[in-house]
């Protein structure tokens, strides 16, 4: 009696020492040495090779300054390029910002009497080369008109941007706007930098 006791105890030990060391000597992979994929084809020699060629500086001082030259003309271009679109990294300092975009923008969505002022500019200097001395004595009065209405709308216009800029934009800074409104204002249309993004009559 007491030895099948015995038997039966010593089997389930057995059983309980065999188990985790069963678990402990499971089969390991077949290939461990397989890791997982990069996600992408490995390059091929010629191309690795072509990535660690170094830079090589031109043969003289002329090759440079040719090459300085190229890099310093595409930059530009490509400054020019962006600010008339409008982006923000091409612009000067004083182009940018959500105030100066909406000073551009409320001019441009108008015409105004001063965007006319270089042409009539131009056509005073041509009655005062034409020897007429009427023409030539009611050029003095149309220069005087031209100024006081310049200086009456950019005026109005300053202060109409201003308004605006602070409703709208509560904590951005409107110094210096009243000037870029009217300064943008007696540009010619076709020669504003950065372009106009809205036509006259369109919201802003």
């Amino acid at each position: 009696m007491f030895r099948r006791r015995n038997a039966g105890t010593a089997d389930a030990a057995a059983e309980a020492d065999a188990s985790p060391s069963g678990a402990a000597d499971s089969p390991a992979p077949d290939n461990p040495a397989v890791t997982a994929g990069k996600g992408r084809p490995t390059p091929k020699r010629s191309e690795a090779e072509k990535r660690r060629r170094p830079y090589t500086a031109p043969a003289d001082r002329k090759a440079a300054s040719r090459q300085y030259r190229e890099r310093e003309k595409a930059a530009r271009s490509r400054r020019v390029e962006g600010m008339q679109r409008g982006e923000q990294w091409a612009m000067p300092p004083r182009d940018r910002g959500p105030v100066k975009a909406l000073a551009r923008d409320y001019v441009d969505a108008k015409r105004r009497f001063s965007e006319y002022y270089m042409y009539g500019l131009v056509v005073l200097l041509v009655m005062l080369v034409v020897p007429v001395k009427v023409l030539q004595d009611i050029v003095p009065p149309l220069v005087l008109a031209a100024v006081v209405v310049m200086a009456a709308e950019g005026f109005i216009l300053g202060r109409k941007v201003k308004a605006l800029a602070a409703e709208r934009f509560p904590g951005e800074s409107t110094q210096g706007v009243r000037l870029y409104a009217a300064m943008r204002a007696l540009q010619i249309r076709k020669l504003r930098m950065p372009k106009p993004r809205l036509k006259p009559g369109d919201s802003y």
